[in-house]
């Protein structure tokens, strides 16, 4: 990965050299990246997280990046010369990528000294924000294909080459199958797919001999797109006509691809034009600006489609371009003492937690998640012991856990500076995806209304959040 330590916003690295003035340099941060519920986002799929392993490996300041820094007349030369040997020391830990996560938990936790911990904020969010936003969307999509195959199409609408890069790879952590996108395949060692373009049928004198063209160029994986000129009347005839031919020459057809129209209705007539043909095992691909509603009303229209090609709305979250992530300070630790802090608002949301935080996902005996629990770093779960758990704004709302299990979700990526985690095959990211979307009942991940999650906070940590807020606010209403 290219260095990118100039990824960042201005206001970090004045605050840097604040910092630096003001002799805090040895002070430690503490900071939580976290995401806040939205109307579309009551969950969402863990990604970014080697994209951060890749640039915290490579952060430096080059010395072009120096001498344009100087030219700013922003800092002195102190300053730019402390930065010439700069580099990450700090921890870092993270939410493996795959993994279903909720609001306000922290999908990474740092705590390096201020100044690094207040560089990397940027660039550590732009990963998270962008990449988990797609997976979150690809998740959503699969979800309603119900098993279908669902391919990522999103290249030429992508904004940008790296959103389409890691749009694609995110696409596929979230449950995508396959990608359009060259690079990305080569790159990740991802499956790639596509056939041919209405261009295709176009370059030829007529229908069926772009299709006998295509077929004989690719006998074994022959799948023609049948709505260039009329899909009932010419596109479908024409497909049998060329897939009887190459049965006949000792190859079986892969399908037909459907770009256009009522794809309700168009593929359950080409269904019963294929199956009366002989050909019951041709699949059904479609495209044309499909989404997880699309699909999901297709299928409940009993559409016969069984491969899903998405594009623009899922590389760009159409319905929801934005994750929201941020990333804010809970602790700060000076002379070795750790001072807890928050952030306080008018508007509840945005009020932080604070302290050195991890987060535990609880289970039941049949191994789904129950509810997640934030609580501060030194506490443990005793699962042979009964838990209660409460919601942090309802407080009346409470259970007590007894035959669960718990898992720390939290894994440690960087130890000191140092990388101590190894990033996993995103074939086995994605494994691991599809069976934490399994963990989870389906009344959490229904397109609409769904039910929230429990996010609860351990008694130790809401007490502390409850003390701060009396605190910073005293008498004042």
């Amino acid at each position: 990965m290219r260095n990118l330590t100039m990824l960042t916003d201005l206001y970090q690295l004045t605050m840097m050299y604040g910092y630096f003035k003001e002799g805090m340099q040895n002070n430690e941060g503490i900071f939580d990246l976290f995401f806040r519920p939205k109307e579309d986002v009551v969950y969402a799929v863990m990604a970014g997280t080697e994209s951060v392993v890749a640039y915290i490996n490579n952060i430096h300041f080059a010395e072009e990046d120096i001498a344009y820094l100087r030219s700013l007349n922003l800092f002195d030369e102190s300053f730019l010369n402390y930065l010439k040997t700069f580099r990450f020391t700090g921890d870092l830990y993270a939410m493996a990528e795959g993994t279903v996560v909720f609001p306000y938990e922290p999908l990474v936790r740092v705590r390096a000294p201020i100044m690094e911990a207040q560089l990397i904020e940027t660039a550590v969010l732009t990963f998270v924000n962008h990449q988990t936003l797609i997976a979150t969307k690809a998740s959503q999509i699969c979800y309603a294909a119900q098993g279908d195959s669902v391919l990522e199409f999103g290249l030429r609408r992508a904004q940008g080459a790296d959103a389409a890069i890691y749009g694609a790879r995110a696409a596929i952590i979230g449950g995508c199958n396959a990608t359009s996108n060259v690079l990305t395949g080569q790159m990740f060692g991802i499956t790639v797919s596509g056939t041919h373009a209405h261009s295709w049928v176009q370059s030829f004198p007529d229908e069926v001999s772009a299709f006998r063209a295509y077929a004989r160029t690719f006998p074994d994986s022959c799948l023609l797109l049948v709505d260039t000129f009329d899909t009932l009347r010419s596109g479908v005839p024409n497909a049998i006509t060329v897939f009887k031919e190459l049965r006949e020459s000792g190859h079986e057809p892969v399908g037909i691809r459907l770009d256009s129209g009522d794809l309700a209705y168009l593929s359950k007539k080409a269904r019963v034009m294929m199956d009366d043909a002989g050909f019951p095992d041709a699949i059904i691909a479609a495209s044309s600006d499909l989404d997880e509603y699309v699909i999901r009303d297709l299928k409940t229209q009993g559409a016969r489609i069984s491969v899903w090609g998405v594009g623009t709305r899922l590389i760009t979250s159409e319905n929801n371009p934005a994750l929201g992530g941020v990333y804010k300070m809970s602790g700060e630790i000076v002379n070795g003492e750790l001072i807890p802090k928050i952030k306080i608002s008018d508007n509840p949301a945005k009020v932080t937690n604070p302290g050195y935080k991890k987060v535990f996902r609880l289970y039941d005996k049949d191994g789904m998640a129950i509810a997640d629990l934030i609580s501060l770093e030194d506490e443990t779960i005793d699962n042979t012991k009964p838990l209660r758990i409460f919601d942090p704004i309802q407080t009346y709302k409470r259970m007590t856990l007894t035959n669960f299990t718990a898992r720390d979700l939290l894994l440690p990526i960087f130890i000191a500076g140092k990388q101590v985690y190894t990033c996993p095959d995103i074939h086995d990211i994605a494994d691991y995806a599809k069976r934490e979307m399994a963990s989870m009942w389906d009344e959490y991940k229904r397109l609409l209304m769904p039910h929230t999650y429990k996010v609860d906070l351990s008694d130790r940590l809401y007490d502390l959040k409850q003390k701060l807020l009396r605190d910073a606010v005293g008498d004042h209403a």
